[in-house]
């Protein structure tokens, strides 16, 4: 027999329908010479620091830095997970044949073969590499199975990836929250969420020392037209009023009329943080719900593989493109002029050189049905980028007049559409309603025609004095965010220049998301708005973090570039390591014997009180999304629309609704059922079957099913 292993369940079925494994076993599917079992996502990680050496239980300075002999794996501590990879690890004996059906990625190759190192796997491995779960594509890929040896380098990259994280993670964290840190206070340290952090703060910085300043600038009125002077912003009121009173006296004259023709490219089909950073300039959805949504439209065989750094399509899917347009039924109206013309090969969309793995996001031509709200929006995003793509350039006209009265100059420039091209894809596209618009990148400004002008032309006008002041620099957005992080902090708007940087970039496409989220869980920003703050704990964080290379998005974005040489066979992964353990080993001795450290604490942590006033403290409010899961112990609870549920539910399956039996459980209450067991004594509640209430509490049994007591 032949063993498939997917990445999710959902995958796996799809699998099993294609190739014909249609008899639903325990945990995995079998039929037609196959097997297809399937992972929750990552079964395995690294070893942690207690699972080496039972010292390195306790956080002590003299123990630091923590550098294991070897790396291990470990299952996580999940009774689903063990259930499922004891299933795995019995069909790898037992098989023939291996194959790799993971996610065509980086993290899905790591996912994958470490599962396989841990169930000791001797058979041959195979790797089922598609961009898309469309039976066409699955098919495709059953015919062209690829031996696992050739993503060997992927792999690499994967563990590079994950030991450097833990080596600094594990000991900056330990390192920086027992020197600087009161209480139970801990500071968090990561690879990438700390240059990301220093970003946002750098930025607050610059925010809270702003002063605004007013000046002052000279206009005036010609024909209907307004036209700015081109000196200098004024600086003080008195001057502006002696120029206004200069601009009395001379009449306008027109001293130069240019009007040229141009072209506005297309915009590029969308990578992953593309689509993050559009998706939250139209409707504020954060970078991990985009990635959420277009994950649900890929496995909906909707989209193709989401989490990709490019832009770019392959040139052998050229010959594919009218068909998935011919297919793309309601978008039939925009498609209809592609359609009837041969597609063009267009330089802009297909390069072979820019793709590596999986080329841009694109729709497969299924049709869009059962889908939410949210993925409606991301599918059409998606879907008029495609369409956009292959529309002809959009044809402007701009024009630039010059003008003075006596010796100032000035000017004014107007924009006209003379062909829209590709913007017709957008003329219905109305914008979304929701999410705030206070710190949007500027909407681009509407057509301004301005009269046709003579040189030499003079007459009356009407100057005036406009007053204005200066504003400090706009804080993060997700959207803005996720630019600084793919370009490591660089303001860069050019976007073949971002293509050239995205090598130096920290972090990947499919974690950028993630980081974000992290650093809004342990509270070192907050968001208002659509606008990114910092908090003062994350203020404070980075203040007391002196080494540079820890905060540095270029020096990080440096790591991510050799992390890519090493998933293309240019870098040595042990070098890599190497280099990780001597910057560990300095920063180790350059914090512990650095002078006069800062206490750092908690801005929401009390100071510990005099012990000669032994007065007691006030309950801190508990809040449930800080509760672990009391069913597997391992992960956080989640708050969703109709309940709190374990933040690992498809593995765990713990859920808790807030109204069970007729009873809305008040936040208190559901806090003493997730805590302690059990509710107080209430009211009303409905006995199912039954045709009266009764009072009593409601509890959790062993099992962790609701009861009445």
């Amino acid at each position: 027999m032949k063993l498939c292993i997917a990445e999710k369940p959902s995958v796996a079925r799809d699998i099993a329908e294609v190739i014909g494994a249609g008899q639903r076993r325990d945990g995995f599917y079998e039929g037609n010479g196959y097997w297809v079992t399937w992972t929750f996502g990552h079964l395995c990680t690294l070893k942690e620091p207690h699972d080496y050496h039972d010292k390195w239980k306790f956080w002590k300075l003299e123990d630091l830095p923590l550098i294991p002999e070897k790396f291990g794996i470990k299952l996580i501590e999940d009774q689903g997970v063990k259930r499922q990879f004891s299933v795995i690890e019995k069909l790898v004996q037992e098989c023939e044949e291996v194959i790799n059906c993971g996610d065509a990625g980086q993290e899905g190759e790591l996912i994958q073969r470490w599962v396989l190192l841990k169930a000791q796997c001797a058979a041959p491995v195979k790797r089922l590499w598609i961009s898309s779960l469309t039976e066409e594509a699955i098919r495709e890929g059953f015919q062209k199975l690829k031996n696992a040896d050739q993503y060997d380098n992927l792999y690499a990259a994967g563990s590079a990836r994950a030991i450097g994280d833990w080596l600094l993670g594990m000991n900056a964290t330990r390192l920086f929250t027992k020197k600087f840190a009161q209480g139970k206070t801990v500071l968090s340290i990561g690879r990438v969420q700390t240059p990301t952090l220093a970003m946002i703060v750098a930025r607050q910085k610059e925010i809270n020392a702003f002063v605004s300043e007013e000046y002052w600038e000279l206009k005036t009125i010609y024909r209907d037209t307004e036209f700015t002077a081109t000196i200098d912003r004024i600086k003080v009121l008195d001057r502006a009023q002696k120029g206004l009173a200069y601009l009395k006296e001379h009449p306008f004259e027109i001293t130069s009329f240019e009007k040229k023709e141009g072209k506005e490219g297309n915009p590029r089909l969308f990578d992953l943080t593309a689509l993050q950073v559009e998706a939250n300039k139209k409707y504020a959805f954060s970078a991990d719900d985009t990635l959420k949504y277009i994950q649900n439209l890929y496995e909906k065989k909707l989209v193709t593989y989401p989490r990709v750094d490019t832009t770019y399509l392959s040139e052998d899917l050229h010959p594919k493109i009218a068909s998935i347009m011919q297919d793309m039924t309601p978008y039939a109206a925009l498609t209809a002029p592609i359609l009837a013309n041969p597609i063009p090969k267009l330089k802009s969309v297909f390069d072979d050189k820019k793709v590596s793995d999986h080329h841009a996001i694109i729709p497969t031509g299924v049709y869009p049905a059962n889908l939410t709200q949210e993925e409606k929006r991301i599918y059409d995003l998606v879907a008029r980028r495609f369409i956009a793509a292959f529309y002809p350039e959009c044809k402007i006209s701009n024009t630039t007049v010059l003008g003075k009265a006596g010796q100032v100059a000035f000017k004014v420039t107007g924009k006209q559409i003379l062909e829209p091209g590709w913007k017709e894809v957008y003329a219905n596209d109305t914008p979304a309603k929701d999410g705030d618009k206070e710190n949007d990148e500027p909407a681009e400004e509407g057509e301004k025609i301005l009269p046709v002008f003579e040189v030499g032309e003079s007459g009356p006008h009407a100057p005036r004095i406009h007053k204005g002041k200066t504003s400090p620099p706009k804080p993060y957005t997700e959207a803005t965010l996720l630019r600084a992080m793919e370009t490591a902090g660089k303001q860069v708007e050019d976007e073949e220049m971002r293509e050239l940087l995205k090598d130096n970039g920290i972090g990947r496409p499919s974690t950028r998301a993630n980081i974000i989220e992290t650093l809004f869980r342990r509270k070192y920003i907050e968001k208002k708005k659509k606008n990114i703050f910092a908090t003062q704990t994350g203020i404070d964080l980075i203040d007391t973090i002196q080494n540079e290379l820890l905060k540095s998005p270029e020096l990080t974005g440096n790591w991510e570039r050799k992390l890519r040489l090493i998933e293309k066979g240019e870098y040595d992964l042990e070098q890599f390591k190497q280099e990780l353990i001597v910057m560990v080993r300095e920063l180790t001795d350059e914090v512990i014997f650095s002078q006069a450290p800062i206490r750092f604490q908690l801005e929401t942590e009390a100071p510990p009180a005099p012990k000669a006033k032994r007065e007691r403290k006030p309950a801190e409010k508990v809040a449930i999304t800080d509760l672990d899961c009391p069913k597997c112990k391992s992960h956080k609870l989640l708050e969703g629309k109709t309940g709190v549920g374990c933040a690992n539910y498809r593995v765990c399956g713990f859920l808790v609704p807030f109204e069970i039996l007729g009873k809305k459980l008040t936040e208190k209450q559901l806090i003493d059922l997730l805590q302690k067991g059990k509710t107080g004594k209430m009211k009303g509640i409905m006995i199912p079957g039954a045709a009266q209430v009764r009072e009593g509490s409601i509890a959790l049994d062993e099992t962790f099913n609701i009861t009445v007591i």
